[in-house]
């Protein structure tokens, strides 16, 4: 009896190796904070991007992307849980902002790391005969609910927090990551080797690659000979147009600024400087002329160009799905998580990276400018080339949208809120529905208000939690955002209140509260 059992297990161990071997491999390609703007063929004419715009042309290019916060740990926890923030109650950066007096709301309570108990995407490949690994940035909790207790296989570094704890220079301070080769080495290049290295084991078996780059986040630190390529082409620029940089404040105040009056702000002795400024108002970036944040930009593109290299010599290329990403927008308003900090002028390439123009606000706004991204899908042989999709998908959708891709069925019950986007990738009809937002806090990158948002085809609307103030949007004709048409259009403000509101319930989602000292 013994012999026979032994003698099925083998024959069930080798189906499941020879059935996960016939599967893809995948790449989630994963950058923190790249604006929508900062790639060249979505947009930028600053930032060499050769490797992406290639990718683009390979696959589809998703122009209304969002990430499903305007900061970072909610959108990955999304991603590899396929439930929006506000379900899961991780709604914050861990560990998040703390409360400070100006704020008339304590920010609602937030899980400190990723459940144990969720099923993550990697655990489901992994079940399925992957191997797994994760290269950079984690940040979804400590060792204890780290990325080895939470499916993957390898993680590099053993470092669980937000930024490169030694920066992007060596020595890099973290766990698993030595110096190799020359003293000017450089995080992102050195990721990636070690991220190849892991693809070019055990071809027996597909792979999961979660290539999670620390770049384009700061500290803003480019490679040395990049800066100096940038340095270069922007000297032969012909002067910019416009401000460096414009005033926005919180339009939840009881008296908003209008555009007309925050301008007229501007050239005020009183709102001059890098600060938080009167009024609840701070500076947003306007041009894309970061010289190190430009090199950053490009090293993450020659990474993605390493990877798509390393396939083809693996002879995997036409094996391997290809997901570039980012976790939330770009940085054009400065880091004020203290809201004391002043920033001297000629420290503003370190506080401001880059311009999410024609976007407005920033990563830490629930504008367009914090949550829309760049994203790219290419799936060789059975998803379409050098198309666009214009429907919205946010991170949730990625968890179903793997599976199908690798032929791995559905499992609702864990990607509750995601819908897969194959349709979008194989030409056939697709419409995402209704997509959310929910940030019961305050942000690092401006003083508005907590809110909560919902985009129903080309409207958004979004309700702002002090006053209760709401803001409505078509964002089809008016992309940046600066025509509110709440009091216009009531009757679609209340609709779409509304079915916020329902959804808000539906998820549980938690809401902060008044302060102690508040009536």
């Amino acid at each position: 009896m013994m012999r026979c059992f032994s003698i099925a297990l083998c024959v069930a161990l080798g189906l499941l190796q020879s059935n996960a071997a016939a599967r893809p491999n995948v790449v989630l390609f994963l950058v923190d904070d790249m604006g929508w703007r900062d790639v060249g063929c979505f947009g930028s004419s600053f930032y060499d991007t050769p490797n992406i715009d290639r990718l683009a042309k390979e696959g589809v290019k998703f122009t209304n992307a969002y990430a499903a916060c305007h900061v970072c740990s909610p959108t990955r926890a999304s991603i590899l849980t396929g439930k929006y923030p506000g379900r899961l109650g991780l709604t914050d950066w861990l560990s998040g902002r703390r409360d400070f007096a100006f704020q008339r709301l304590q920010s609602a309570e937030k899980l400190q790391a990723l459940p144990l108990e969720e099923v993550t995407l990697a655990e489901a490949l992994k079940a399925k005969g992957y191997r797994t690994g994760i290269f950079g940035k984690w940040h979804l909790g400590n060792d204890e609910a780290g990325p080895l207790k939470q499916g993957f296989d390898v993680q590099v570094p053993q470092w669980n927090g937000c930024c490169p704890k030694g920066g992007y220079h060596p020595p890099y301070r973290m766990e698993g990551l030595t110096i190799e080769g020359r003293d000017d080495e450089y995080l992102t290049d050195r990721l990636t080797s070690m991220a190849l290295d892991f693809m070019g084991q055990g071809n027996d078996r597909p792979f999961f690659l979660y290539l999670s780059h620390f770049s384009v986040h700061d500290p803003i630190q480019g490679r040395r000979d990049l800066v100096d390529k940038y340095r270069a082409k922007l000297a032969k620029l012909p002067p910019p147009k416009g401000p460096p940089f414009i005033l926005e404040g919180n339009p939840d105040d009881e008296s908003p600024l209008s555009r007309q009056q925050l301008t007229e702000l501007l050239g005020k002795a009183s709102h001059r400087g890098h600060k938080v400024l009167p009024q609840r108002t701070i500076k947003i970036k306007q041009r894309q002329d970061n010289v190190e944040f430009a090199a950053m930009v490009e090293s993450v593109d020659e990474s993605l160009g390493r990877v798509l290299q390393k396939l083809e010599e693996l002879g995997q290329a036409d094996n391997t799905i290809v997901l570039f990403y980012s976790d939330n927008g770009g940085m054009s308003a400065g880091n004020f998580g203290n809201p004391a900090r002043v920033v001297s002028q000629n420290q503003l390439d370190r506080a401001y990276a880059t311009s999410n123009l024609p976007l407005r606000g920033a990563k830490g706004w629930l504008y367009e400018g914090g949550i829309r991204v760049p994203m790219i899908v290419k799936w060789p042989g059975k998803g379409r080339a050098g198309v666009v999709c214009e429907e919205p998908v946010i991170s949730p959708d990625f968890y179903p949208s793997i599976l199908e891709m690798t032929g791995l069925p559905e499992t609702p019950a864990q990607h509750k809120d995601g819908k897969s986007f194959v349709p979008a990738l194989q030409g056939r009809a697709f419409e995402r529905g209704p997509v959310y937002w929910h940030f019961p806090h305050y942000s690092n990158h401006g003083m508005q208000s907590p809110a909560g948002v919902i985009r129903d085809g080309d409207y958004k609307l979004l309700e702002y939690f002090e006053n209760g103030t709401v803001q409505l949007f078509n964002l089809k004709t008016d992309l940046g955002e600066q025509h509110d048409l709440a009091a216009a259009q009531p009757e679609r403000a209340a609709k779409l209140l509304a079915k916020l509101h329902d959804w808000q319930k539906v998820v549980s989602a938690k809401m902060p509260r008044p302060k102690k000292n508040e009536p």
